[in-house]
């Protein structure tokens, strides 16, 4: 039997987000919007709203969607903004930056994941504001900088000095940065030339690939 996937969806944010602390009402309607059954394989959608990742091909998966909306989150996006996003996935955590802010630039290394992304983002109607790039994420997205905000869905051993040159001033990253296997969401503000950095969460995601990420 098919599952009522609206009433699924709903009762996510309810358990998984609300209960654990997310308060941006932006955030919330836009995962309760979001239809992640649309971004996960087939074979995984009754599994897509579990409190979980889940696997997407190629060694990689989609974050839980507590890290999705803590991200997001953390961004502080007031709909105005042009949104780096590094490690694009099946396009999941797109969708949802693309409807909190005006646009998004979103880079993935690996092609067969970027045409997917694509391909869902497309199929959902929530690709209107996002643009998939196929290249190293690890060293940003040059031609659109700087960025108000950039998140980056990927692990690496330290912040990238390429993405972070990227960040405007105002500007707030959101990174996991660690080892391969157990890292800290950290959160890194610019404003009047001054960076602050602070630990959100503890939080375990596939490295980051590339240039600057783990080779």
């Amino acid at each position: 039997m098919i599952p009522d996937f609206e009433a699924v969806r709903h009762e996510m944010v309810e358990r998984q987000l609300l209960r654990r602390g997310i308060r941006s009402q932006r955030v919330l309607d836009a995962m309760a919007q979001i239809p992640r059954e649309e971004f996960v394989p087939p074979d995984s959608r009754l599994l897509a709203y579990a409190d979980e990742p889940a696997g997407i091909g190629y060694r990689q998966t989609i974050s839980q969607p507590y890290m999705t909306a803590l991200m997001a989150e953390l961004l502080e996006l007031e709909g105005r903004e042009t949104v780096l996003e590094v490690g694009t996935g099946s396009g999941y955590a797109a969708a949802v930056l693309g409807m909190l802010a005006r646009r998004v630039i979103t880079v993935e290394l690996i092609p067969g994941l970027a045409a997917l992304a694509r391909e869902n983002l497309a199929r959902t109607g929530r690709g209107l504001n996002v643009t998939v790039i196929c290249a190293d994420g690890s060293l940003g997205y040059p031609p659109e900088a700087p960025y108000p905000a950039i998140s980056v869905a990927a692990a690496a051993p330290e912040v990238p000095h390429t993405v972070f040159d990227q960040l405007d001033d105002p500007g707030r990253l959101v990174i996991p940065v660690g080892e391969r296997d157990d890292q800290e969401l950290r959160v890194v503000t610019k404003r009047d030339g001054q960076i602050e950095t602070r630990v959100a969460t503890l939080c375990r995601f596939v490295p980051l690939r590339g240039g600057e990420g783990w080779r």
